[in-house]
């Protein structure tokens, strides 16, 4: 992390947009707040503009694609999530390839944009992952200018309109921000000018930012886009745009080399890709997912080798079992756990190690673990009993409720959600 040199963020130092560039991940398709200039419904390889992306990528095929995109430029210094939707609309999918970034590419920064509606709650874990910069969109700091910029709100499940809807955006947004800053995390600023709605109300955005201790302000021109509510709105001038920036840059630096980026631009900022790797995106997207991926194998939690008698936390290492004929079942080898601690990224950890497995058998287990496992295509059994025939009921279909009605019970007085420290 200390070895990271943070000067090489193409967009948050322009002196280094030519030598530098970032590639966007698109693994967020949800968004929670809809803008009345924002439509995601369109998309044109040669359209740049946020929100437009050609395919959805999982956190694994990310990973893979950002492999690819190495190889191809391997300037990239930058990998970020930018949409289609909010990165914390989908925090599952954006923490996940976050970590699996960090773990693959160590030097890589690490990057979000988002509106801020959701975000608090997970800076945090942003910043235990190492993301370093962070856009928040604020178009307005008085809720009677932002309720005619957003159409809805959601929280949840619940729907907010008009200045209710305003209201919670902004303070959510204003916690998030200071939160950010709590962290050392840097904070890049955007505000979409909106001839007519807040165009008089940029500067009094970035004196608000300023007090919160952001660090960069980017003023952007509203673009029309169709079927939208604003479709008619003018552009704003570029002499209203510079005179905005030179007013705003009074109270905070100024980015004025913005792209306006897709959420799956890849390459430098004055040296764009997209297109280039658009069938590169397109062919890992079909790349299987987890749930779909070839998993001839099964793994146990075992002490001797003869019984299922280990929990998950407890486990140093796993064997892996595979068919061996019709019937019978062969040790094909034996695999390291990684160590205790960590929480959530163990089990994540665990799954990787076990990718090629349909199924893990222990002796108990706690929720978290359990979620996280199954989400990556692998089924945990918990049981007790002989290996085999927890093999056997795996590869046949046969009822494991024989088994698991035997199965010991944790010894721990409180319940058990899987911390990644083990079982002590």
């Amino acid at each position: 992390m200390n070895s990271i040199d943070f000067n090489r963020h193409p967009c948050f130092n322009a002196k280094v947009k030519g030598q530098y560039g970032r590639v966007h991940l698109p693994v967020a398709p949800k968004c929670n707040i809809q803008c009345n200039f924002c439509n995601r419904k369109y998309d044109c390889v040669n359209e740049s503009r946020p929100g437009v992306t050609s395919t959805i990528l999982t956190p694994d095929q990310a990973l893979y694609y950002m492999g690819k995109v190495l190889e191809k430029e391997p300037r990239i210094s930058v990998a970020g999530i930018a949409g289609p939707g909010d990165p914390f609309a989908n925090a599952e999918a954006t923490l996940e390839t976050m970590r699996l970034i960090r773990n693959s590419y160590p030097d890589t920064i690490l990057c979000l944009a988002s509106n801020g509606l959701n975000l608090a709650p997970h800076v945090e874990e942003l910043a235990e992952i190492g993301v370093s910069h962070v856009t928040v969109t604020v178009n307005g700091v008085d809720p009677a200018i932002t309720e005619k910029i957003y159409s809805w709100v959601r929280d949840g499940k619940v729907v907010y309109r008009g200045r209710q809807g305003a209201e919670l955006l902004l303070a959510r947004q204003l916690a998030a921000i200071e939160k950010l800053k709590q962290y050392d995390i840097t904070v890049k600023i955007n505000s979409i000018l909106i001839p007519g709605i807040n165009d008089e109300h940029i500067i009094e955005i970035a004196k608000a930012m300023k007090e919160l201790g952001a660090d960069l302000f980017n003023c952007m021109a509203m673009l029309p886009n169709a079927d939208t509510v604003f479709e008619n709105v003018p552009e704003p001038s570029k002499e209203l745009m510079s005179a905005t920036r030179n007013e705003a840059e009074k109270h905070l630096p100024q980015m004025r080399h913005c792209t306006r980026c897709r959420a799956d631009a890849v390459g430098l900022l004055d040296n764009d890709k997209t297109a280039e790797m658009h069938g590169c995106l397109s062919a890992c997207s079909r790349l299987p997912k987890p749930s779909e991926a070839v998993r001839p194998y099964v793994a146990v939690a075992t002490q001797e080798g003869v019984l299922v008698n280990q929990h998950l936390g407890e486990a140093t290492k796993f064997q892996i079992w595979g068919q061996d004929g019709e019937n019978g079942y062969k040790l094909i080898e034996e695999r390291q756990a990684p160590p205790a601690g960590g929480g959530t990224q163990r089990w994540l950890n665990i799954s990787r190690i076990l990718s090629d497995c349909q199924a893990i058998l222990v002796s108990d287990l706690g929720e978290g673990p359990k979620e996280a496992l199954s989400k990556r295509g692998i089924k945990p059994i918990a049981m007790s009993g002989f290996i085999e025939k927890g093999l056997e009921a795996v590869y046949t279909g046969k009822d494991l409720g024989i088994l698991q009605s035997r199965m010991r019970k944790c010894s721990s007085k409180r319940a058990c959600v899987g911390a990644g420290t083990g079982c002590g």
